[in-house]
């Protein structure tokens, strides 16, 4: 039935969408580099010593607790307090877990064995009982409260001794992350308690799905404070994000937003972290060895020789976090270190005039110094590339660089018009064979220009480029690259000439605005397809390119070729704006509604929902107004006048404010929730049935209805009862019980329906003139109305359309739900409850509608006003619920609360 009130053409138009979807689905999930982390592990047996908090603390958060992380004798003799190393705390996400620290814990530990527990840390975990509070925001302020007196405790736990910490380092992961930031919002909170800031995959931006409101204050609580506050805030905070494979976090949320005056923060994509230099998801960011051994090398070079503390110098933080996250010169880090070394000695001195020279080493006995005279050169050539396989060595300049195979370094010779010679240095190496290439060239050579296809060639068209120069180093310098909706696949195709073996080639793309750097590792000969995508747009004052930088062989000549992929093209929309789908959903339900409640007004008779919706949900509808109001917003009277209305900023506005516009987004999400409503909407109307059909063999058959009462006796009773669930328990309890007492009655009414057609065949048109009589039917104090078969269809309908609205409804109040059937053992009562006001309005008015019938509300007054709401509502969802999901109830109930009047007028 469902199926006949569409076309042909329109199913192949939905299921057409169900296969872009799909696509774009599968790319966020899936397309993506396999898990390269190696897996970290304990030595020893892990064991986490609950630290006792005071008794006021503890009965204040009962279900809060926080541990310390040991192994084996430093556990043992570490029960003992107080304790004598530098306190670090491990702040878990949404979900996780206190035992997380183990992986960073335990390699600390290895660490500080190494060097005879010289120094060591003490790595303390918060225990939050693994709350959801990515889904719900009422206890981050709780959880921020919490840490902070932890905090203290920490400390107190290190009074008396000679190098006591005045300050701890917090690793926060996921939210944990933002709670950590939000401790510089406390009215009582001393910024020097804090001195260092790591957090790993936290979402700084903007929360990931904005289900209620204490998510998003909570968020501009934060970032209004370190925006405002920025200059006096000289905590050093390092975020990193996991990349592509954190599909539950996109990198992009979690660049510290807004603070690039501010030298203290840095931000960056695990991909791009030397000697790391791999996607994570979202868990084993947390566990990655690569990752975490990079965490704690820096961890022990931040230590203070004179204070065995982390040091409180904020120019050593971060030159230690950019020497090991950012750009790693392949040495030890030095504080200050040295440019003169000297190279006196027995060593051989071989001058090279060559401007192409390799020499590769097997068993070498003896030191050598190569020594490149630069005079002749300069007239020649602009820059000098160097590289090895040597990954230790002396480099004066500071300014190489550490890759996974090689070291490289790369000089521009006018900038050092003093300097004689280039020497390269050859230790003694016994027992290893390694590799040093050194090339002089002009830049003009190995800077080629890359035009990158156009957004809509689909993949039809390609561009390339031939390099046949016999280099070591090429630049590829992406033009017109430089936004999130653009998505496109290199391929790179290496011939090589007499070679014996296979050749190591490294593929680099470097994004000059952001720390996203990725790298591929191929061997040459082969064909190796790159994926180009970003997580962050370029800025719009910015002028730098986007660069695919190739570490290559002389032996070798390369062929590149880019062309748009579509299929990534549709995984960035998902990533970026799939979190805005429901309220695209929900406004093309709503203009259906709209067209069943004026059909019923105008005809009295309600259309089916797909028909409705083929008709009704229309782009042309809703998108013009919302860019009309983004495009109003920019002139001064109008935003003056916005703001005097205490109208909400636009949702529109805020993702152009985070670089988020893709061409035609709100069209082609539009037409992503027509297809999502369409098929919701099929598969409400089969759960009825199939419901109704398990009822009728369970229970014996009823039947329609003789009279039609509004207010059942116990409607009154039923609706008192579920007020008060929803003000002792949890809002969002009360309003699934709502719904299943709705959808009862639905089941109940097709249950009801298709006895009656079953036992009772009426010839159709004495059943319509039959209705037109009993509709008319009207006692003089109470609407005694009978109900049709016709009636009972259209009666159907409707409620097929409301129950797709109200799943809407229930589904965005359930996390709320969770989160307090999880904690039920700490709290009977949830606070504070994001759905309790709506559950009080939604509550009569589900029970009302659960006994509404269409022949009850076709003769309304207020019918009329009723079907002109959902238009101008199905707006308002889309300019205000967009990136505000937990708005999207306060637009539907609206038209709900109007139907439900249309009984009583």
């Amino acid at each position: 039935m469902f199926f006949h009130s569409v076309n042909l053409w329109n199913l192949a138009f939905y299921v057409f969408m169900v296969f872009l979807a799909t696509l774009g689905l599968w790319d966020v999930f899936f397309g993506f580099e396999e898990n390269k982390c190696s897996m970290s592990y304990m030595f020893e047996y892990p064991e986490y010593q609950k630290i006792e908090l005071p008794k006021k603390l503890a009965k204040r958060y009962p279900a809060y607790e926080l541990y310390l992380y040991g192994e084996g004798s430093y556990a043992e003799e570490h029960k003992i307090l107080p304790l004598t190393g530098i306190p670090v705390l491990f702040l878990p996400g949404n979900a996780g877990s206190y035992k997380q620290v183990r992986s960073i814990g335990s390699i600390a530990l290895r660490k500080a064995e190494d060097i005879d527990f010289k120094y060591h840390f003490d790595f303390f975990s918060v225990n939050f009982n693994e709350e959801l509070v990515a889904l719900y925001g009422g206890s981050l302020q709780k959880q921020t409260k919490f840490v902070h007196e932890c905090i203290k405790t920490i400390l107190k736990l290190y009074k008396g001794q000679e190098f006591a910490p005045k300050s701890v380092a917090i690793i926060g992961h996921s939210m944990g992350g933002l709670v950590a930031r939000a401790l510089l919002t406390l009215k009582n909170f001393k910024h020097d308690l804090i001195n260092l800031l790591i957090t790993q995959a936290t979402p700084h931006v903007a929360p990931v799905m904005p289900l209620d409101r204490f998510i998003t204050d909570f968020y501009t609580t934060v970032n209004n404070y370190w925006i405002l506050n920025a200059r006096h805030i000289n905590l050093t905070t390092l975020s990193v994000a996991g990349g592509f494979r954190d599909y539950q976090v996109r990198s992009g949320l979690t660049f510290l937003p807004k603070l690039s005056h501010h030298t203290s923060a840095l931000s960056v994509v695990s991909s791009a972290v030397p000697k790391t230099w791999v996607s994570t998801d979202h868990l084993s960011i947390v566990w990655c060895k690569q990752l975490q051994l990079t965490t704690v090398r820096a961890f022990f070079d931040l230590i203070d020789a004179d204070t065995k503390q982390i040091t409180q110098n904020s120019k050593k933080k971060l030159s230690v976090l950019n020497h090991h996250f950012i750009r790693h010169p392949s040495k030890h880090f030095e504080e200050n270190p040295a440019i003169i070394s000297d190279l006196t000695g027995t060593s051989m001195w071989v001058p090279v005039k060559v401007s192409k020279w390799t020499y590769v080493a097997y068993n070498e006995s003896e030191k050598i110094y190569f020594t490149f005279p630069l005079e002749n050169h300069r007239k020649i050539y602009t820059h000098v590339y160097c590289q090895s396989t040597i990954l230790q060595g002396v480099d004066l300049s500071w300014k190489a660089e550490l890759l996974p195979t090689i070291k490289y370094l790369t000089l521009r010779l006018q900038d050092y018009p003093s300097l004689s010679h280039l020497v390269v240095y050859v230790p003694s190496v016994h027992g290893s064979k390694f590799v040093v290439d050194c090339e002089f060239f002009k830049k003009e050579k190995r800077y080629v220009q890359l035009p990158v296809t156009h957004l809509f060639s689909f993949g039809l068209s390609s561009r390339k480029v031939v390099l046949n120069t016999n280099g070591l180093y090429y630049n590829l310098e992406l033009l017109n690259f430089g936004q999130i909706y653009q998505a496109f696949k290199i391929n790179v195709v290496s011939k090589c000439s007499a070679v014996k073996e296979e050749i190591t080639n490294i593929y680099r793309l470097h994004i000059p605005w952001s720390y996203e750097d990725s790298l591929t590792i191929a061997q040459a000969p082969s064909s190796t397809e790159i994926s180009l995508k970003l997580h962050i747009a370029q800025p719009e004052n910015d002028t730098h390119v986007a660069l695919f930088k190739m570490y290559t062989s002389s032996d070798c000549r390369y062929e590149v070729t880019v062309k748009t992929s579509f299929s990534q093209i549709l995984g960035q929309v998902v990533r970026f704006h799939g979190g805005a789908l429901p309220a695209y959903v929900v406004s093309n339900i709503l203009l259906a509604y709209r067209g069943q409640l004026y059909s019923l007004f105008s005809t009295g008779c309600c259309l089916e929902y797909a028909a409705m919706l083929d008709k009704e949900a229309k782009p042309y509808k809703v998108d013009p107004f919302v860019i009309i109001i983004k495009f109003l917003l920019g002139y001064k009277w109008f935003k003056e006048l916005w703001d005097v209305l205490l109208l909400p900023e636009l949702d529109a506005v805020i993702l152009t404010s985070q670089s988020m516009c893709f061409p035609l987004i709100s069209l082609i999400l539009f037409l992503f929730g027509t297809c999502t409503a369409y098929w919701s909407g099929l598969l409400s109307s089969a759960s009825v049935r199939l419901l109704s059909s398990l009822w009728l063999a369970l229970k014996r058959p009823s039947e329609l209805p003789k009279d039609i009462k509004m207010i059942s006796p116990d409607l009154p009773f039923l609706t008192i009862v579920l007020i008060i669930v929803s003000w002792t328990t949890c809002g969002a309890l009360a309003i699934l019980l709502s719904y299943l007492y709705y959808v009862f009655k639905v089941v109940h009414l097709q249950a009801s329906l298709t006895t009656f057609k079953n036992s009772q065949p009426v010839n159709p048109k004495h059943s319509r003139r039959s209705e037109k009589k009993s509709n008319h039917h009207k006692d003089s104090s109470i609407h005694h109305l009978r109900l049709s078969a016709n009636d009972a269809e259209d009666s159907l309908r409707m409620h097929s359309t409301v129950i797709n609205l109200l799943t809407w409804i229930v589904l965005l109040s359930m996390p709320s739900l969770i989160y307090w059937l999880k904690n039920l053992r700490y709290y009977f009562k949830l606070n504070p409850d994001p759905c309790k006001p709506l559950a009080f309005i939604l509550i009569p008015t589900m029970a009302i509608l659960g006994n509404t019938y269409t022949v009850s509300i076709k003769s309304s007054k207020l019918l009329k006003t009723t079907s002109q709401f959902p238009l101008p509502l199905a707006v308002g969802v889309i300019a205000f619920g967009s990136a505000h999901l937990y708005r999207l109830p306060c637009f539907v109930f609206i038209p709900l609360l109007l139907h439900a009047l249309c009984n009583f007028m």
